[in-house]
């Protein structure tokens, strides 16, 4: 009987240690994370009157950011709907404050904050406000690059600002390469292409011969992915193994497009990215279908 007892304490004090450890274990962390806005593009909604609709969307927004907690947040282009506007960009300003400072935010420039065909006098405006029109940055595992891409689809009017971004992402191709980046993400405003890599020059891309050769860079540093806005709708496309992820708005859509924001989860074999419209966002980020 005194055997039974004392079997029976072993395996309740067995038990015991097993439910202590497990109560003591640390709680399973987030997935890393960023979350892409673009085309906030403050006036669009009214032809620049008024900007009230890009503000109620963009605080949403910044709301959501701040509830879910992301590595950092890129927008990519078109801040503003009118270059120079100096009201416009001070909305901007004021709401992207309210991030979290633990929160990292990069800008991008867009056709609509340097122009369609940018000058040295609005690139020295962005760069006043915003800081470096091309840069890059690192979280993790995840290399960032920043490009303006502004440079790449009207580079005649800043001849060596162009060639100086060329120059500067072929070196930084290199180093994210030799400096062990598991994933080398590329962000910037224009879409390489919205379909087809082999497309015909529109408005919505990149001129071909520059966007062949960006591709063939991309390709050699193992970028798989390049993210984008300017389309104001959603876009997948593929040129091989580079995935082209073109994002609607913060701001006013078109055609099909929904007002919203891209979740980018940062994973071992790359980044699986999901956009949601505001109407849909979720309560917290876990890995999510690609769309």
């Amino acid at each position: 009987m005194k055997r039974v007892l004392a079997s029976v304490a072993v395996a309740v004090w067995i038990l015991t240690l097993v439910w202590a450890v497990g109560a003591q274990a640390p709680p399973q962390t987030s997935p890393q994370f960023f979350i892409q806005l673009s085309d906030t593009q403050f006036g669009m909604f009214t032809d620049n009157a008024g900007f009230d609709q890009e503000t109620a969307n963009l605080e949403f927004a910044v709301t959501a950011i701040n509830r879910l907690r992301p590595v950092f947040v890129v927008v990519t282009g078109d801040l503003v709907n009118r270059a120079g506007d100096q009201a416009q960009i001070a909305e901007y300003l004021r709401i992207m404050s309210k991030i979290d400072p633990a929160i990292r935010v990069y800008n991008v420039a867009g056709n609509h904050d340097v122009e369609n065909a940018p000058t040295p006098a609005s690139l020295a405006a962005w760069a006043k406000r915003f800081g470096p029109d091309y840069y890059s940055f690192r979280h993790g595992d995840l290399a960032g690059i920043v490009l303006n891409s502004c440079l790449i689809a009207a580079p005649h009017g800043v001849p060596t600002e162009a060639a100086a971004q060329d120059k500067w992402l072929e070196a930084e191709l290199a180093s994210a390469r030799k400096g062990a980046a598991r994933h080398i993400v590329v962000f910037l405003h224009h879409p390489l292409f919205a379909n087809s890599p082999d497309e015909p020059d529109k408005y919505e891309n990149l001129p071909l011969e520059r966007r062949t050769r960006l591709l063939d860079l991309f390709r050699k540093a193992g970028v798989r992915q390049v993210f984008a806005g300017h389309y104001h709708k959603n876009a997948l496309a593929r040129a091989g193994d580079i995935e082209m992820v073109t994002s609607g708005p913060v701001g006013m859509p078109l055609g099909d497009g929904r007002s919203g924001l891209r979740v980018g989860i940062v994973t071992e074999g790359g980044i699986e990215h999901r956009y949601y419209d505001f109407g849909v966002l979720p309560n917290r980020i876990g890995p999510a279908a690609s769309r």
